[in-house]
């Protein structure tokens, strides 16, 4: 079955202006999984991936686009494979930590919970990480990109935006819960960086193709009537994460 592709036309951008995850996930993840191989599946260009090694001693990171994994960042204990998370290759009983992040959402779901089932260790962590809408210091700016959202990208987020929109709820994992602190990401992006990130979203790309830049440069001018050029400002990100013992 063919995997939806929302981001191979734009994996460099993806690259560039995509929210680095907290050492603090790192920590949750690799205090709560028994040592051995991490599996990051979906892995897009590595951010979460090259995070991991600092906690692992070999990390798998594999992602159905070839694209994504040129774009990706080399790191020592990191190996890119270009497989889908429901057939990854990997060995039986092999795997300690498995973990998606931003990316169980494109999922073939219950083909993925198999795989997982097979090639997990007894005792391995499962988790499934994501992040929604982001939250700006600025009243203003924050109104602008939540208008976009809704009114402009929102006719084209694909289906599997619900599932991110509902903090997971429906993706349940087939194994026992494991408590997670609550976590977020943050950055301090000027507003050219944060239009850029609005850019990697799956919604804006088909918004683009369906109707052109006009829309886009519009959310960009929005948000330069409100928030000088070099302003630093701090974004959040509230991350839903959910763990279970395989």
């Amino acid at each position: 079955m063919a995997f939806a592709d929302h981001f191979s036309t734009i994996a460099a951008r993806y690259a560039t202006y995509r929210p680095a995850y907290p050492a603090a996930l790192v920590g949750v993840l690799a205090d709560r999984a028994p040592g051995g191989t991490a599996w990051d599946v979906g892995c897009g260009n590595g951010q979460l991936s090259v995070a991991l090694a600092s906690r692992f001693a070999r990390v798998i990171a594999t992602d159905p686009a070839q694209a994504q994994l040129d774009a990706a960042i080399a790191a020592p204990g990191v190996e890119y494979r270009c497989v889908p998370a429901e057939a990854s290759g990997l060995p039986p009983a092999s795997i300690a930590l498995v973990v998606a992040a931003q990316a169980a959402h494109w999922f073939d779901f219950p083909r993925f919970t198999a795989e997982v089932e097979r090639v997990a260790l007894p005792g391995a962590l499962v988790a499934l990480v994501s992040y929604g809408t982001c939250v700006i210091d600025g009243m203003a700016a924050n109104e602008v990109v939540a208008r976009y959202y809704h009114d402009d990208a929102g006719p084209f987020w694909p289906p599997g935006r619900l599932h991110v929109e509902n903090h997971y709820r429906d993706l349940v994992l087939p194994w026992p819960a494991v408590d997670a602190p609550p976590l977020e990401m943050t950055a301090a992006w000027t507003r050219d960086e944060l239009f850029g990130y609005l850019t990697t979203w799956s919604a804006t790309v088909k918004l683009v193709a369906a109707r052109g830049e006009g829309p886009v440069e519009a959310v960009h001018a929005a948000l330069a009537a409100v928030w000088p050029t070099e302003e630093r400002r701090t974004i959040r990100w509230p991350l839903t994460v959910k763990l279970a013992r395989r």
